[in-house]
């Protein structure tokens, strides 16, 4: 710690509930003040770590992130208000965090994170904290972080579930802890996991899950407490029950096992599999939903899926056979071999990405997206499904709210969330 890094007066009224924690004190708030952390995404889990940090006092914020506000952002990403609609974030973000703590350094990045620049924009930080919510972009700061010995801060939220760990902290004998590759060595298959676009997440869930994800990066700037390293947080809003999973070092960790072979930044869109599904997609089979009236009114054999969450199959469904995109890895064998099928969702976006993912990792070659979803249904079939467009909801289908049971696996697992 530098010798003439000292609180001013405002600075000391400021952190003075800090400097009064004995565990903390002056040196803890001292520690903040001369640290450099950078946050990747301004989002949901982004505004509340952004806001925690910049009140704590860390000294300097990068912020990475290249998107604009956006109508849907506004209940849950709390940095942004209804006039911010439009604008970018990074910038949006700095005014407020500013306003905030005039007393910190606000760093923009206005740019996506990539294998080309990460190492770079990285090098100038104490520590890296993710809000994003896609796995290119996990295993991409986590390599990185790993390559820079660098603490990775992660978390994640889908719907009511939050997961928060800490990655690569070195412990008192210089020895690194584990990382999100030891926790998950490959990614799930695209399409397998919905994104909070898809499925959904609770307004609230991110500043919980986010405010712990300060938490810890407070911790591990300050040298207080126990870090969540080498532990997985798993949160459950529903039930406020909450499960620590331990997570070991893999001997075979391609990145830091005992044999690695990753040293550098690879392609993580090629090495998620995205790539594939892009070259799959302009393949792919569909069928109109005048098609789809024709097979159920001739009696054609066929099986028709449906993907969607079991709330939304409760307010409007056309008869599928209820499977949501996050049980489907579990019920691939409810998936018929024998007859065409056709899987749907609310626009056709869901069902068009699990079929490219069914595809390619497990070689089905029957299976059919209905093009447009149920909103397409709803336009062209049934028009008492309306009135219809992306913000209201469907009425409910009279006579046909069928829903088909949800197996799940009896046995405890930890799967990544987006």
């Amino acid at each position: 710690m530098s010798d003439d890094l000292t609180l001013n007066d405002d600075e000391r009224l400021r952190y003075s509930r800090h400097v009064l924690i004995p565990e903390f004190n002056l040196n803890g708030q001292l520690r903040l003040k001369q640290s450099r952390v950078l946050a990747v995404g301004a989002g949901g889990l982004g505004s509340p770590i952004l806001y925690y940090l910049a009140a704590a006092g860390v000294g300097t914020l990068g912020i990475v992130e290249f998107d604009r506000v956006d109508q849907s952002n506004l209940q849950r990403q709390i940095l942004y208000t209804t006039r911010d609609i439009g604008k970018t974030k990074a910038r949006t973000a700095r005014e407020r965090l500013l306003e905030l703590n005039p007393h910190i350094q606000v760093e923009l990045h206005e740019t996506s994170l990539t294998a080309a620049n990460a190492l770079e924009i990285i090098s100038s930080y104490d520590l890296v904290i993710d809000g994003t919510d896609n796995f290119p972009t996990r295993y991409l700061v986590n390599d990185a972080c790993v390559l820079s010995g660098k603490p990775y801060i992660y978390g994640s939220i889908y719907q009511f579930e939050g997961q928060v760990s800490v990655f690569n902290v070195t412990n008192s004998h210089g020895e690194a802890g584990p990382n999100y590759r030891d926790l998950f060595p490959t990614p799930p298959p695209p399409g397998m996991v919905p994104g909070c676009a898809e499925g959904g997440v609770l307004g609230v869930l991110p500043g919980i899950i986010g405010s712990m994800m300060a938490n810890e990066c407070i911790k591990v700037l300050t040298g207080i407490g126990e870090p969540l390293s080498g532990r997985l947080l798993l949160f459950d809003a529903l039930s406020f029950e909450t499960r620590s999973l331990l997570v070991k070092k893999d001997p075979n960790n391609p990145l830091s096992g005992n044999n690695p072979t990753i040293r550098e930044l690879i392609d993580y869109d090629e090495f998620c599999g995205l790539k594939s599904l892009d070259k799959q997609t302009t393949a792919m089979k569909e069928v109109t939903v005048q098609q789809l009236k024709s097979m159920i009114d001739n009696q054609e054999a066929h099986q028709l899926i449906d993907v969607r969450e079991e709330y939304e199959y409760q307010i409007v469904n056309i008869g599928g056979e209820l499977i949501p995109l996050n049980t489907m890895e579990e019920n691939r064998q409810r998936i018929a071999t024998d007859k065409p099928v056709v899987v749907m969702c609310r626009s056709g976006v869901r069902s068009a990405r699990i079929i490219e993912a069914l595809e390619q990792h497990y070689g089905y070659n029957n299976l059919y997206n209905l093009k447009g979803g149920v909103l397409a249904w709803a336009r062209e079939i049934e028009t008492a499904f309306l009135p219809i467009n992306n913000h209201t909801s469907l009425s409910t289908r009279k006579g046909n709210n069928r829903i088909a049971p949800i197996i799940r696996n009896s046995t405890p697992s930890v799967k990544p969330t987006i």
